[in-house]
C-alpha cells in the first residue's frame, strides 16, 4: 500500500514489567478489513486501545491519513470503536441509540434522521426503528451497536470481539453482514479477535500477534497455507509438525525424519539444516494400502465433510489426517498416509 491509512511505526507500550506491545509495526489500507488476531495476553487489545487513544505508547509513531494521533484525544480522532458488550442505552429505542451520537455533534435533525434511516437499511433493521434495546435478539443488538458505531462516518471502525456473545450459527450468518455492510460503506475495518476461523474469514489482511509482537502479517489464504512460524502455524487452523534434518541433492529436497524421508520445497534453506515441516491434516493422503507411512487409526472424529483421523506412525509419533467424506474407517485399522511435495511447509527450527 503506497499511502495507507492507518500506519503504526515501531510502537512499544509496557505495564510495570509486563511488555504489552514490543516494537509493532503495520498499516491498514483505506477501505481494507484487518484483523489483529491472537491468544490472550498478545497485545492485540492494547494495540486497538492505542490506536483509539485511550492508552498512550511508550514509543512509536501512530498516524492516519498521514496526521501524528499523539496528543489527540480519542474523542477527536475520526475513529470509533464497537464494543464486544454492545454498550447501548436500553432506556433508548434502536432509532434513537444509533442517532444518539450525531445529535452529540450537533448535527441537523434532518441530517440525523436520513443518515439513521439509512443505517437502519443497510443492516436490515429498518422495521425495528422504534424497538426498545431489551426485545431484541443478541443478533439485531449486534447491528444497532455495528449502525451506532457507523453513524459519525468514521474513517476507522475498531471492532473489539463483536462476535463473541453470539452462537455458532449467528456468528456465521453475521460474519456475511459484517463483510457486507463493510463492502458497501468502504470504510476500514480493524477487528480484533482471538477466533482464528473469525479473522480468517472477516479479513482482507491477518496479523498474527503473539507476546506483544507481529509474527506475521499476510492474506488469509497465506497465513493458512504458509506460515511464517510455527507459532502461526499452530495457532491458526491444526496443523502436524514433523522434525528432520534437510537433505538437498541439486534442485531436489528431503526431511529427513524418523518417518522417514520426506520430500519437500526448502527455499531458503541450507542443506543439512534442522528444521520443522508443518502439514495440515487435509493436505495428508489417507488410503488403506501403497506406499506411504504406516500407521494404525488411534481414534477418529467426524466432522461432516471430513473425517479427522488420529493415526499412530511411530511408538511417540500421532499424526493428524483428514479423510474424505464417504471414506469410512476404524479404530484399529492400518492405513498409510501420503505427503505430496507441496504438501507442506518447511519451518526455521526456533530457538
Amino acid at each position: 500500500m503506497s499511502a495507507p491509512l492507518l500506519r503504526v511505526s515501531s510502537v512499544s507500550k509496557t505495564f510495570g514489567a509486563v511488555v504489552a506491545l514490543d516494537d509493532v509495526s503495520l498499516d491498514v489500507g483505506a477501505g481494507e478489513f484487518f484483523a489483529l488476531l491472537g491468544p490472550s495476553g498478545c497485545g492485540k487489545t492494547t494495540l486497538m486501545r492505542a490506536i483509539a487513544g485511550f492508552e498512550t505508547p511508550d514509543r512509536g509513531r501512530i498516524s492516519l491519513n498521514g496526521d501524528d494521533l499523539s496528543g489527540v484525544p480519542p474523542h477527536r480522532r475520526p475513529v470509533n470503536m464497537m464494543f464486544q458488550s454492545y454498550a447501548l442505552f436500553p432506556h433508548l429505542n434502536v432509532f434513537d441509540n444509533i442517532a444518539f451520537g450525531l445529535r452529540r455533534k450537533g448535527e441537523a435533525k434532518e441530517a440525523v434522521a436520513a443518515r439513521v434511516d439509512e443505517l437502519l437499511e443497510m443492516t436490515q433493521l429498518a422495521p425495528l426503528g422504534a424497538r426498545r434495546i431489551n426485545e431484541l435478539s443478541g443478533g439485531q443488538k449486534q447491528r444497532v451497536a455495528l449502525a451506532r458505531a457507523l453513524a459519525p462516518r468514521p474513517k476507522l471502525l475498531l471492532l473489539d470481539e463483536p462476535l463473541g456473545a453470539l452462537d455458532r450459527k449467528l456468528r456465521e450468518e453475521t460474519q456475511f453482514a459484517l463483510k457486507e455492510i463493510q463492502r458497501l460503506t468502504q470504510t476500514s475495518f480493524l477487528i480484533v479477535t482471538h477466533d482464528q476461523d473469525e479473522a480468517l474469514a472477516l479479513a482482507d489482511r491477518v496479523a498474527v500477534m503473539r507476546a506483544g509482537r507481529v509474527e506475521q502479517i499476510a492474506a488469509p489464504m497465506d497465513i493458512y497455507d504458509r506460515p511464517a512460524t510455527r507459532f502461526v502455524a499452530g495457532f491458526v487452523g491444526e496443523t502436524n509438525f514433523i522434525e528432520g534434518r534437510l537433505e538437498r541433492g541439486g534442485a531436489d529436497a528431503a526431511l529427513v525424519t524418523p518417518l522417514g524421508r520426506i520430500a519437500c520445497v526448502a527455499d531458503g534453506f541450507s542443506d543439512g539444516a534442522r528444521a520443522t515441516l508443518s502439514v495440515r491434516p487435509e493436505r495428508i493422503g489417507v488410503a488403506r494400502d501403497g506406499e506411504g507411512i504406516a500407521g494404525i487409526v488411534e481414534n477418529f472424529v467426524f466432522r461432516g465433510e471430513t473425517t479427522l483421523l488420529r493415526v499412530r506412525v511411530a511408538p511417540d509419533v500421532v499424526l493428524r489426517a483428514a479423510a474424505p467424506h464417504g471414506a469410512r474407517y476404524a479404530i484399529g485399522d492400518a492405513v498409510r498416509l501420503s505427503i505430496a511435495l507441496d504438501a507442506g511447509t518447511l519451518l526455521a527450527e526456533e530457538p
